[in-house]
């Protein structure tokens, strides 16, 4: 059928010359993230969608947010995933936490750090920051003491802070917060799925993360959880969530037994989701840890062979991403771009202030095993002797 155009109408662009089908490259993604995808998720992924609101769609949802309280250790209600990558669950919290005026304590010890500040400052907050040096941690005396002299609603704090490869520990900073009556919101974007994580032991109130880290998912959908206190504090703000898309109160009508629709839910991303984290459930967390620990150390010590040395000491290192110091007088793109050109392997540069100084180095969920190890270490042992 041919569409008559009226007499004033501009004749349609022309497409391009050529548009080939669809090829993409095949990548071992070594980064910060995404990692490769674990091949039951990619088909899981690739079947036909269904409607959001279909019955099957919804029991799904409730699947999906069984499975992520197993992952994070919780039993919080209101658990679900952000349709929008880790930053739209990273701003989820923030916004559902912070009314305008509320004073937030940011803890700053790197890139992600800046973030939490940047984005609670968008919300109105009175935000407080303090720093540790990037590849350090903070300790509890000195989060306790801020605490006490800042009196804030909300502390922030990066669990796996992925420009570092540091991982903070948690254990007693909730107890500290409920006890000066502040929520403790938590970044566990490249901890979930590698790393242990025990929310509710640990009491944290607000958490987030992505799915194509640890989880071994696609980008786009991403673990958002607040606990009772978090909700109660949602329940009785003044004014609504300035984010309309993120706002838990109307999400969790949507997520919850009301099934009251919000949006257009990401449906085969859920799919991809739920895969991910029934793969995570049948490995067993106690298992998942133990692998991601192992290949890490496997991986550290192949470092050490190599002459090549770690950013972070060990007791604050994460398993999932290491920061890998660059030797003197090495380009640290220009080798970057030799394993990606001669090798089809993807690593991280540094950000911010170790921007040329290290290469991040991703072993997280399908990716950590000692084959990518050896592939990696066998392609650096190569680059670097061509260079020094």
């Amino acid at each position: 059928m041919t569409i008559a155009l009226s007499p004033n109408a501009s004749a349609p662009l022309a497409p391009p010359a050529s548009i080939e089908p669809l090829v993409v490259p095949d990548r071992l993604l070594l980064g910060p993230g995404p990692s490769n995808v674990d091949p039951c998720v990619i088909a899981a992924m690739n079947q036909q969608p269904i409607g959001h609101l279909d019955t099957a769609y919804l029991a799904m949802m409730d699947e999906v947010q069984e499975l992520l309280r197993y992952t994070w250790q919780t039993t919080n209600p209101l658990t679900y995933a952000v349709a929008g990558t880790g930053s739209a669950a990273m701003e989820a919290t923030l916004a559902n936490a912070i009314e305008p005026g509320d004073r937030v304590l940011v803890c700053v010890k790197g890139y992600f750090g800046h973030r939490l500040v940047d984005m609670a400052q968008r919300y109105g907050a009175d935000v407080v920051a303090i720093n540790r040096p990037w590849g350090e941690a903070f300790s509890l005396e000195e989060l306790t003491t801020a605490l006490a002299e800042h009196r804030p609603a909300v502390l922030a704090i990066v669990h796996a802070e992925t420009s570092t490869g540091v991982c903070q520990p948690l254990e007693g900073l909730g107890a500290a917060c409920a006890a000066h009556d502040c929520l403790l919101l938590v970044d566990t974007v490249t901890s979930l799925g590698g790393v242990p994580i025990f929310l509710d032991e640990w009491q944290v109130d607000l958490a987030y993360s992505c799915g194509q880290k640890g989880l071994s998912c696609a980008p786009g959908i991403s673990p958002f959880t607040m606990s009772d206190r978090a909700v109660a504090k949602l329940e009785r703000r003044r004014q609504p969530v300035a984010n309309w898309y993120l706002d838990a109160a109307l999400l969790r009508k949507y997520w919850g037994p009301e099934r009251v629709y919000h949006h257009t839910a990401p449906v085969n991303l859920t799919y991809a989701l739920r895969e991910a984290l029934r793969l995570l459930a049948e490995e067993g967390l106690d298992a998942r840890w133990q692998r991601h620990r192992q290949i890490a150390e496997y991986f550290w010590s192949g470092l050490a062979d190599l002459g090549l040395s770690c950013h972070v000491e060990e007791s604050l290192r994460l398993p999932t991403l290491t920061t890998v110091r660059v030797p003197d007088g090495v380009d640290a793109k220009a080798v970057s771009r030799q394993l990606m050109a001669d090798y089809n392997i993807e690593v991280g540069g540094g950000l911010g202030e170790l921007g040329g100084r290290v290469w991040r180095i991703g072993l997280m969920g399908y990716n950590s095993q000692r084959e990518h190890v050896d592939t990696l270490l066998h392609a650096l042992a190569a680059i670097l002797h061509q260079v020094t």
